[in-house]
């Protein structure tokens, strides 16, 4: 009995190095392939940035660039983890010819520092403001994407005095924006904090084809128009910073990044324009549902556009950028 009593522990022990090894071995594969995913991702260097152009905020350094004359315009891509102010290449050698063009990597995107911490509305709020006060020092006429819109929104309507004029490109529908954090959007936030399971999980939601499939059949009208180089910069973008992008998405889909913005949108007296994609689901609705909370928002629908027509059509853009600003 005794005999068998050893025995029965000495595999018992096996069991456990077995186990052991074979977890270590797969934490470490994964490991490697979240590396090897993060360093081929921005191989090419799409995103180059000038050291000196950075924004030295207190929650991290803010990539911003800085060109042209005239009167100053600060343009603010969508807020998702692959975006960057990349967005807005096809705009800016037509601003440039009658304003100071600024653009930002907001925090946790493109070339900007991504800190491991819960984003907010309200952080960018202070951001946007915070960069035209000490960055900019003077009233700025100002051009959002999607979700960016409803931060503009509130630090417009927090500090009227640092901006002008409002252009907001296919803004978030208000009732998108009235979501809270609830019991399940907490859990998927949790899971895609953990350190390497929730970097893998990262790694396979932001990937290439992914990011390409998010062109053909959301943010663009004619997906022939979707170019190798716009998708190969959108990937970089999500995985500069050794993944840590996965923190701004895992505060997005945990609804830490929405806030009503009723209230604002109704209080400010700054001039709005809105531009919707035509095929952009449900841009008529949000485009009433702006005009009914201040009915001095005016707006315009692009033909054959969706979700980043100043991407796809950036001449027509164009066209009511001279007309509004």
């Amino acid at each position: 009995e005794i005999s068998l009593g050893l025995v029965g522990s000495e595999m018992c022990i096996r069991d456990r190095i077995t186990a052991s090894l074979l977890t270590a071995g797969a934490a470490a594969t994964i490991h490697i392939v979240n590396k090897v995913i993060a360093a081929s991702a921005v191989v090419k260097n799409i995103l180059n940035s000038d050291d000196q152009n950075y924004f030295k905020w207190r929650y991290g350094n803010i990539y911003y660039t800085k060109q042209g004359t005239g009167s100053p315009i600060l343009l603010i891509h969508d807020l998702n983890v692959s975006a960057s102010s990349y967005e807005w290449n096809k705009m800016i050698n037509h601003l440039v010819k009658q304003h100071t063009v600024y653009t930002i990597d907001l925090l946790g995107c493109g070339r900007s520092d991504k800190p491991c911490i819960t984003y907010t509305n309200y952080l960018f709020v202070q951001l946007i403001t915070n960069f035209t006060e000490q960055i900019i020092k003077e009233p700025t006429d100002i051009i959002a994407t999607g979700l960016s819109s409803s931060f503009v929104i509130t630090a417009c309507n927090q500090s009227p005095a640092y901006f002008k004029k409002i252009m907001l490109i296919n803004p978030e529908d208000l009732a998108v924006l009235n979501q809270v954090p609830n019991k399940r959007s907490k859990f998927v936030k949790g899971l895609l904090e953990l350190p390497l399971i929730g970097t893998l999980l990262y790694n396979f939601i932001i990937s290439k084809g992914n990011i390409e499939l998010l062109f053909t059949e959301k943010w663009l009208y004619n997906p022939f128009h979707t170019n190798h180089l716009d998708i190969d910069a959108y990937y970089e973008s999500a995985h500069r910073g050794k993944c840590n992008g996965k923190y701004l998405l895992s505060s997005i889909v945990g609804n830490y990044m929405y806030l009503n913005i009723c209230h604002a949108l109704k209080s400010i007296d700054h001039s709005i324009y809105i531009i919707g994609g035509s095929n952009k689901a449900g841009i008529q609705e949000t485009i009433a549902l702006y005009t009914a909370m201040n009915t001095s928002v005016e707006s315009v629908i692009l033909s054959k556009s969706k979700h980043l027509p100043h991407l796809e059509t950036p001449i027509a853009v164009s066209e009511h950028l001279d007309i509004f600003f």
